[in-house]
């Protein structure tokens, strides 16, 4: 983001009452919050995708080796 628009912003903030700003800051900080969390879970999908790939092709090959048993939901 640029500099002019990071000024906007600030310029239409600081427009509006002091409880409002609060409210305003108080949702950017958790928006960001939330942005960084999917940064995060973004990369550590990509650490772990081929693990993932990996497990899944174990499987699938244990499926078909008749080597599997249907999950029991009720022992989880």
């Amino acid at each position: 983001m640029s500099s002019a628009a990071i000024a906007t912003i600030v310029k239409m903030v600081e427009s509006l009452p002091d409880e409002l700003q609060e409210k305003v800051v108080e949702h950017i900080r958790d928006y960001i919050a939330d942005l960084e969390e999917e940064k995060r879970w973004d990369a550590s999908f990509q650490r772990t995708q081929g693990h993932l790939v990996t497990a899944a092709r174990k499987a699938k090959q244990e499926i078909a080796a008749g080597q599997s048993v249907p999950m029991d939901y009720e022992q989880l």
